[in-house]
């Protein structure tokens, strides 16, 4: 069977109940056939022991000889048979006849005296089963004789085949109502299934919500419904998160797109050169929001991705790499008046990380402090080993207690902010530590005013 095209499981679950139905029915009717042999056997072979034993009893001396003279009528009454033929033979030790026409085998080796030797043979071309016996009775000319009876067997395998053909059809019978028994409990049973499936094939996709009541579902269905469930719940949580970040992310591209249109048309208008030059700084203030805006929607994205099993982690120096990407932003810092400084070891804190997403963790913090400190702000950015933590610590306003959860969330901008940011920086710092196991953790600045955002990572 070609596994990659799936399999029916209704048919493998008949398939292995049906399968050993058969066989227990097959076993039962071999297991028949042996018992009706065998009652057969103890039966007739009990008869035939009871005639010998009989004739042995017939057998007297005369003249110190062994003889059997029975008279016609007896030995006609002994023989007859409705079904079988029967014979016998009275013989010395010796092999000398004493009784008996019929053509029998000799008598097996080894027979014991007054034990019954049971075997099949030939007597006067028929197929028989012969008893021999044994009798120690010494006499003029013998030490004792054998007697032999034999009876053809119709009657054995009559009792054989009366006994199959009521046992088998019985087997058959309980065979067909087991196993529509067997096909009713495995549909009845994988009905929750079916059920699962056309509800499944009607969900739109607005409309996620629990596939099952857990308290109403097989035992056996409940772990995989519950993880159903919950993968139903990630999906609708996912959906609802898209629609609001798609929703912020418009309008907040609203503003510099509006204001970029606004500050052309204007400059276009406009015939005066100074007015037109002051236009157009809106015009590149406008551009300049929107690209950072767009540069922070992708790389939350890809920070969201990043959770798949492609991330690709690797041994990174924390130290060198800080101060590599810190590097970076001296131009934006003088830019800004902002003094930029490091403080922690040059080299040899590392961590398994994706580097990649871990320089903008970095520029994103740094950023969000240039941004929101101010001009003539002091930003530091710091690394502590065991446990490792990055720092990045500003003199600006700082940020309320109260407000410390929610500048973690998307598109958040405090009331009164006067930075140009577009709300995006901590929520993306938060999801990349997220990626690499790591927390976000806000407190007061240390050494002052202002406030440190602090990488837990291994927490």
């Amino acid at each position: 069977m070609d596994r990659s095209q799936g399999y029916s499981l209704r048919h493998r679950l008949l398939a292995r109940l049906w399968i050993p139905l058969f066989l227990v029915v097959l076993i039962g009717s071999l297991g028949a056939f042996w018992l009706a042999r065998h009652i057969g056997s103890v039966v007739y072979d009990r008869w035939l022991y009871d005639s010998a034993m009989t004739l042995a009893q017939q057998v007297r001396l005369d003249g110190g000889k062994a003889v059997l003279d029975l008279p016609k009528p007896a030995i006609e009454m002994f023989e007859w048979d409705s079904v079988d033929r029967i014979f016998e033979e009275v013989r010395s030790r010796e092999g000398r006849l004493i009784f008996g026409s019929a053509v029998f085998p000799p008598p097996p080796d080894g027979l014991i005296a007054g034990k019954p030797r049971f075997y099949e043979g030939l007597v006067s071309g028929y197929r028989t089963k012969i008893v021999a016996i044994l009798l120690d009775r010494p006499t003029a000319d013998s030490v004792g004789f054998v007697i032999q009876v034999a009876e053809t067997k119709r009657k054995r395998k009559s009792i054989v085949a009366e006994i199959l053909w009521f046992a088998v059809p019985l087997q058959v019978l309980i065979l067909l109502l087991a196993g529509a028994s067997v096909w009713y409990a495995v549909t009845s049973g994988l009905r929750t299934v079916d059920n699962i499936a056309s509800h499944l094939a009607r969900y739109e996709p607005d409309g996620l919500v629990p596939v099952a009541d857990l308290d109403r579902a097989p035992t056996e269905l409940k772990p995989l419904l519950n993880s159903l469930n919950q993968l139903i719940a990630k999906l609708a949580e996912a959906q609802d998160t898209q629609r609001r970040f798609t929703a912020n992310a418009a309008h907040q591209l609203r503003t510099p797109l509006t204001t970029l249109q606004v500050q052309t048309e204007r400059a276009l208008r406009e015939r005066d050169a100074a007015k037109r030059s002051e236009a157009l700084s809106h015009v590149l203030t406008a551009v300049r929001r929107a690209r950072h805006l767009a540069h922070q929607l992708l790389t939350l994205a890809r920070s969201e991705r990043s959770g798949e099993p492609m991330l690709r982690m690797v041994t990174v120096d924390l130290a060198e790499l800080a101060r590599e990407e810190l590097e970076q932003w001296a131009d934006t810092a003088i830019a800004h008046h902002v003094d930029l400084g490091y403080d922690g070891p040059e080299r040899g804190v590392t961590i398994e990380a994706e580097p990649l997403l871990l320089r903008e963790l970095i520029g994103n913090l740094v950023d969000n402090a240039i941004r929101y400190g101010g001009a003539g702000s002091v930003v530091t950015l710091g690394l502590k080993t065991s446990p490792v933590v990055l720092t990045v610590d500003d003199d600006g306003p700082g940020i309320p207690m109260e407000e410390r959860q929610m500048v973690l969330e998307r598109f958040y901008r405090r009331p009164g902010s006067s930075g140009d940011g577009c709300g995006l920086g901590l929520a993306i710092a938060r999801e990349i530590a997220a990626r690499h196991d790591a927390s976000v953790r806000i407190r007061d600045n240390p050494h002052g005013r202002g406030a440190r955002i602090e990488i837990v990572f291994g927490a």
